[in-house]
């Protein structure tokens, strides 16, 4: 009796290691396929590298955008230029704001960050991008910002 309960107990032990390795396995074939698949990444290696940073067209920033993936859009201006007018989606994070303690509390460094500005002609976007990426972040600068948003027939948003 007693061994026959022992069976059980390894038998379930056993069917449940193989489901947790099974498991295991198909998460990570999916995690791989996903960031061989990065439209993140693709862009990120097809980027103009400008100034130290990589830098992304409209086409590049609506592929991302509309791709499904995971990434934190960052406006990089002024809070209340963020306030009177902003990207669907983004968040503000001032460029005088972004140092290490601050990125730490608001980033993971897994994270797939874009920060974008005014316009071609802003340096904000830039700068942040190369400070962040000195941080150790994955960055790229949509450098068009919010005119070229704009002039491409898309609407800001007002807080």
């Amino acid at each position: 009796m007693r061994y026959q309960k022992t069976v059980k107990v390894l038998f379930a032990v056993a069917a449940l290691l193989c489901s947790v390795v099974v498991n295991s396995a198909v998460a990570y074939a999916k995690e791989s396929k996903m960031a061989e698949g990065s439209v993140f990444l693709s862009a990120a290696k097809a980027a103009k590298m400008e100034k130290g940073t990589r830098q992304i067209s409209y086409d590049q920033f609506i592929q991302i955008r509309n791709s499904g993936e995971k990434y934190i859009l960052l406006d990089v201006l002024a809070k209340d230029s963020y306030d009177s007018g902003h990207i669907p989606g983004s968040q503000s994070f001032p460029l005088t704001d972004i140092d290490k303690k601050s990125a730490q509390a608001r980033l993971s460094k897994s994270d797939h960050i874009i920060v974008y500005c005014g316009s071609f002609q802003c340096t904000a976007s830039t700068a942040a991008a190369k400070d962040l990426s000195k941080l150790g972040y994955d960055v790229l600068d949509y450098k068009g910002g919010l005119k070229d948003w704009q002039d491409k027939g898309n609407s800001l948003v007002k807080n």
